[in-house]
């Protein structure tokens, strides 16, 4: 293996940089891109200005300027459009492709939450239940309060009892 190359399983040294691999994903951050600029009202209207444009340039001027014929439909106007469409779909179609990825990928993650969210759940429920037979089967050895208050207002009039005996 050659010194200058970087290993995966080998930590950087002094003075060493790893280069980042080109990113694979940048085309397809280009298509998110153009997928959601052609969705927008101002693409709506600038592509809406363009032909306007392209149309009255064509109708309006003198005959030498002109570079589409009215006459024929607008053929150049008609093939630029045309070919802007075959770009856009395959580029949108890219785009959806790619957000339906992370959808998967966010669902099965919402999955993996809510099967640990049960499972705590589950788990908590069995505590609780324990704890609540522990509590039935040491209930006649539990205090309560009233028997608690009972048993003061006991021990006050003894000591009451007492005290009257002792004056």
């Amino acid at each position: 293996m050659a010194k200058n190359s970087a290993r995966l399983d080998a930590p950087l040294g002094r003075g060493t940089t790893r280069q980042r691999p080109a990113s694979r994903d940048r085309f397809g951050r280009f298509t998110e891109w153009i997928a959601r600029a052609m969705g927008t009202p101002a693409f709506l209207l600038l592509l809406s200005l363009f032909c306007v444009l392209w149309i009255g340039w064509n109708t309006l001027m003198p005959d030498s300027v002109r570079f589409d014929d009215a006459a024929l439909g607008f053929t150049a106007l008609t093939l630029m459009l045309s070919l802007q469409a075959s770009y856009a779909a395959p580029l949108i179609l890219l785009a959806q492709n790619r957000q339906d990825d992370r959808d998967r990928v966010q669902i099965e993650q919402d999955r993996q939450r809510a099967e640990r969210n049960l499972a705590d759940t589950e788990y908590l429920a069995r505590e609780i239940v324990a704890l609540r037979m522990s509590l039935e089967e040491r209930n006649s050895q539990v205090v309560t309060r009233d028997v608690l208050r009972q048993e003061l207002k006991a021990l006050l009039a003894e000591l009451d009892d007492h005290d009257d005996k002792a004056s």
